[in-house]
């Protein structure tokens, strides 16, 4: 840590926590009272015991320079990561007044660092094994890719006339048929190796009876819906970017096969979304060299949080390689040179209107694109009962907030940090808003995560 020069600030530990009850509770381990024995190396390990229930303190330690984001072990019982006392234990830490000093870590911790290192060797060496054995037999991988194809065909094809029965028995067929007809549909779509089709599917599901206009949203998702499978029905005629989007929401797995490009990466924002199957996990980063956008997404068990943790405000001096695709920003992390370090570094910011229109040419290359990344840059939130904006201070330029956006509590902490002043803010833009995820207040501070 000494060799980052500054320590994170509590504000980036706390988005760590897995939910409000763990960063809550982590609050209140960050004082020294229940610590003993803390300490941290110059590596980036920070340790510590904590006085429990027990008889026995609780160890616990955390590498920070992991590649893959902060790791955590504790002799606790829970099972959430990071657990109360990781988080306490990084807040004791970055306050920086002496009570984690500088020094050689006990045996018990020294263990699970080493062992983690040892794992990740093994784990990096097996894979580039594993890959020169998969590229062994090309024939036997052509084969296997043609017999999915096929079956993707046949589903798309099915698909397609569940569709044309639809539209010709009227949409109003679609709120009396139930959700079980269209979560068979969906299973059809599994069974066809097209996991983007069955998602999309059930999606559709969960329209009719949802609300006032529900009929057009249908309308609108059936339209999309029969897109896709017309672009995988004919993507030997696309374009290689349009076609490699096409396999990408259609559900093929792609490889990150883009060339590395080496930056200084600034977090922009980390959220989590979770299904009753999966909890998937989306940060997003700007080059500060490059001037690029890159989604990392890494996913975990139903309830557990994925692993790769990356609190906002840190700078990665990393490489990233991009995901195929045209317009397609996902990419993955590769060798990172250092640990990350916190950074007064900000994305550069546009307008409102300038923000809607980059959300229409990114539709030219991936038309079933939700939002599209953006920084706006001056802009001023305005509270409504309805319809919550943010507003150009030098325009008569807004952006609607999203339903979804509009009941996160995180917007009050925005209202606060603005006080009517313009303000910075990161977020989604697409057909339904803007959902603000980040912002900074004019001038000098730290970035406030609002997701």
């Amino acid at each position: 840590m000494t060799q980052q020069g500054v320590r994170w600030s509590a504000e980036q530990v706390l988005a760590l926590a897995p939910d409000a009850a763990s960063r809550k509770a982590g609050s209140k381990l960050g004082a020294a009272g229940p610590w003993s024995e803390a300490g941290s190396s110059d590596e980036g390990t920070v340790w510590g015991q904590c006085k429990g229930s027990g008889s026995k303190p609780y160890q616990t330690v955390v590498d920070i320079a992991d590649a893959a984001g902060p790791a955590y072990r504790c002799s606790c019982p829970s099972r959430k990561f990071p657990c109360k006392h990781a988080l306490g234990l990084l807040l004791l830490w970055a306050g920086g007044d002496g009570a984690v000093p500088s020094g050689q870590a006990p045996d018990w911790a020294e263990q699970w660092i080493e062992g983690r290192r040892q794992r990740a060797e093994q784990k990096r060496t097996a894979g580039v094994s594993g890959s020169s054995s998969g590229s062994g037999d090309p024939e036997a991988a052509r084969r296997r890719a043609e017999r999915r194809a096929e079956r993707i065909t046949a589903g798309a094809t099915e698909l397609e006339q569940r569709l044309a029965d639809l539209l010709r028995g009227g949409l109003a067929s679609a709120e009396q048929s139930g959700y079980g007809l269209w979560e068979e549909t969906a299973a059809r779509m599994v069974d066809a190796q097209a996991p983007g089709l069955a998602a999309r599917v059930r999606e559709l599901g969960a329209i009719p009876s949802s609300g006032p206009g529900w009929p057009v949203r249908l309308l609108e998702e059936c339209a999309l819906l029969h897109l896709l499978d017309q672009g995988w029905l004919h993507r030997d005629g696309l374009p290689d970017g349009l076609a490699a989007t096409v396999r990408s929401r259609i559900g093929l797995p792609g490889t990150a096969d883009g060339p590395p490009l080496r930056d200084r990466w600034l977090v922009l924002a980390q959220y989590d979304t979770a299904d009753a199957r999966l909890t998937t996990r989306r940060i997003w980063l700007h080059g500060t060299d490059s001037d690029r956008i890159a989604l990392l997404l890494s996913y975990g068990a139903a309830g557990r949080a994925p692993e790769l943790a990356l609190p906002v405000g840190l700078t990665l001096d990393a490489e990233v390689s991009a995901y195929p695709g045209a317009g397609q920003l996902r990419a993955s992390l590769g060798e990172q040179f250092a640990p990350p370090a916190p950074s007064v570094t900000r994305p550069p910011g546009v307008t409102a209107a300038r923000a809607a229109a980059r959300y229409g040419e990114a539709l030219r290359d991936d038309p079933w694109l939700d939002s599209v990344p953006v920084t706006l840059d001056r802009v001023i939130p305005i509270p409504d009962a309805d319809s919550w904006q943010l507003a150009d201070a030098d325009t008569d330029a807004a952006l609607p907030l999203t339903p979804a956006a509009r009941t996160r509590p995180g917007l009050w902490r925005l209202v606060a940090l603005s006080g009517g002043a313009p303000v910075k803010v990161f977020g989604e833009c697409g057909h339904r808003g803007f959902t603000p995820l980040t912002a900074w207040p004019e001038g000098a501070g730290e970035a406030v995560q609002l997701c």
